[in-house]
């Protein structure tokens, strides 16, 4: 795809003499400074705090569409997804779901249950870090039958990128009230499981379960998609003992499989 200037200039003139815009007029002013540079399907925004449910900004799916990329992703699989993770790490780029993914990610039961559903070949993420430890994600997103970004528009949005980490930085400001607002209407026991610093991100889910913490550990991380080698590596212990603390985890839980496995986690966050 060749850039069409005409349309990114256009884009450009629309924030001129702008202090502020709304989510909606900033969400639309990056889709078309997008859509001049490279194709696409969809794009959706998201800002993370912590372990804090996001908040969607802007997206352009349909009512239906809308559903499973947002509605069923704020309820509870957005804890599996790569770009949650790597919001939370506080990694800033342009990055790939793909480069981002765990090892078994494509074969993982949160990827069966519900990354299939939305249909895409790729999605492609601006991680922008703002104030208060808010990340703020642009996605670009292209389906199955559009295909892969090709490395050469890849390379476009490397580019593009400083500017608009910049861009979100000034008409995305002041989030942190907005994260406020939502905690307090999700009730006091919500705010303390995800403000609680004194328990890591397993702890902090499988608690209620009487998991220990490395069993917690391990298993939110198989649900992330990786393969008992790769847990072994991040968590400095044998593949053998990953998988005796899986065994023991699903005698605990008196469950079989991972399908299991994932409902109790997405349950606990409903």
């Amino acid at each position: 795809m060749s850039t069409d200037l005409e349309a990114l200039f256009s884009a450009f003139d629309g924030t001129v003499g702008k202090v502020s815009m709304s989510d909606a007029e900033f969400g639309e002013t990056f889709r078309r400074m997008m859509a001049a540079l490279v194709r696409f399907d969809y794009v959706v925004v998201f800002a993370y705090r912590g372990k804090e449910r996001p908040i969607d900004l802007f997206s352009t799916f349909d009512a239906e569409e809308h559903v499973v990329f947002v509605t069923l992703y704020q309820a509870g699989p957005y804890l599996l997804d790569p770009f949650y993770h790597t919001a939370r790490e506080r990694r800033q780029g342009v990055m790939r779901m793909r480069e981002l993914a765990p090892d078994r990610f494509f074969s993982s039961e949160y990827y069966r249950t519900y990354y299939v559903q939305t249909g895409l070949a790729e999605e492609i993420g601006f991680f922008v870090n703002a104030e208060d430890d808010i990340t703020i994600v642009l996605s670009l997103m292209r389906r199955e039958e559009t295909g892969p970004f090709p490395s050469g528009e890849f390379a476009i949005l490397r580019k593009v990128e400083p500017l608009v980490a910049s861009m979100v930085r000034h008409y995305w400001a002041g989030l942190a009230s907005r994260f406020d607002a939502q905690l307090a209407t999700h009730g006091k026991r919500r705010q303390r499981r995800e403000q609680d610093g004194s328990l890591g991100a397993s702890d902090a889910v499988w608690r209620d379960l009487n998991l220990t913490s490395r069993e917690a550990a391990i298993v939110e991380l198989v649900l992330q998609g990786h393969s008992s080698e790769s847990i072994g590596l991040k968590l400095s212990i044998s593949t053998g003992t990953v998988k005796v603390h899986r065994r023991n985890v699903y005698r605990k839980l008196g469950i079989s499989s991972q399908t299991q496995l994932l409902s109790l986690y997405l349950k606990h966050f409903q």
